[in-house]
């Protein structure tokens, strides 16, 4: 499949940054969106939109916090795109991920549109083995001793934890592979697709690897900034922008000055979803071979024996 777009206003290429909001408060975040929004970057942000009952393992804001919820309300307002990270810091029944799914409806005006599963929540859909299919299922498993063999089960018709319906209906995008190539478009070519397999996502996307400020800088390397350019090719950088973009208000130098030469090219700066849609618009819908998922599923387990986490 090919991966060449056009890309609107000659635009040479596309970028955008999805960032889970695990750890995220006003004050690590706040000067990291100021400073992207002022190179004219619009990214998605993800949000809680619901305070959990119990102590996460991985916490941070949520939109019950009004004041970091205002903040997130002038991100939106300022072309920023909100997306979801499941609907708290911590496991879901599927009547909490409905109100969940609801509130962001009533902040944010309409339904996400792109999502990412968080970890930390069993109530994830598709997730852990369940990613992959047939023997990279079973290397997958037994390279983490059979770890969250059931655990996720957001797909699963009859639990307490099932919602994959409303994920169904409501939510357009979810993320899936995250490769260690800048260009996401040529890693999953097939982006934005629809896997038969895993039949209550509409459509899945890819993303490229940044989950630490090291890794976000390594992958937009000079030389890989200049290659995607020169494909006219499409990123969506996956990264935690609350964990070390930011400290004591002072932004890390090095993706600083990164993203100062990005900002400098002839890039389409859009958040995730507007950029799918256009993808999407441009060369129609695609469902997923099974040759396609396997190649994928293959290309995403190398990476991660590579990286040892996406």
């Amino acid at each position: 499949m090919a991966m060449h777009v056009e890309w609107p206003e000659r635009k040479a290429f596309a970028f955008t940054i999805f960032d889970d909001t695990d750890h995220a408060t006003i004050k690590n975040v706040r000067p990291v969106y100021q400073f992207l929004g002022d190179l004219g970057f619009r990214t998605t942000k993800s949000v809680w939109p619901i305070k959990g009952a119990r102590e996460p393992l991985i916490g941070g804001d949520t939109c019950e916090n009004s004041e970091y919820l205002q903040w997130v309300l002038d991100l939106q307002a300022g072309g920023f795109e909100i997306g979801l990270h499941n609907v708290t810091y911590h496991t879901s029944t599927r009547d909490d991920t409905i109100r969940g799914v609801e509130r962001f409806r009533e902040v944010f005006g309409h339904d996400a549109k792109v999502m990412a599963n968080h970890a930390g929540c069993d109530e994830a859909i598709y997730w852990g083995p369940q990613r992959l299919s047939g023997m990279t299922r079973l290397i997958y498993l037994l390279l983490t001793g059979f770890r969250n063999l059931n655990t996720f089960r957001g797909h699963v018709k009859d639990d307490e934890l099932f919602w994959g319906d409303i994920c169904q209906s409501r939510i357009k995008y979810v993320r899936n592979f995250v490769f260690g190539d800048l260009n996401t478009l040529r890693a999953c070519a097939q982006m934005p697709y629809h896997d038969p397999e895993r039949p209550f996502v509409q459509y899945w996307f890819a993303s490229s690897e940044g989950r630490t400020v090291g890794a976000f800088v390594e992958t937009c390397s000079g030389r890989e900034m200049d290659r995607l350019e020169e494909q006219r090719g499409a990123c969506i950088m996956y990264t935690h922008l609350a964990k070390g973009f930011c400290k004591d208000g002072r932004l890390h130098s090095e993706f600083r000055q990164v993203m100062e030469r990005l900002s400098k090219k002839n890039g389409w700066f859009v958040p995730a979803g507007e950029m799918l849609d256009f993808i999407l618009e441009a060369r129609g819908p695609h469902v997923l071979t099974n040759q396609e998922r396997r190649a994928l599923e293959w290309k995403w387990l190398m990476h991660k024996l590579r990286v040892g986490h996406s």
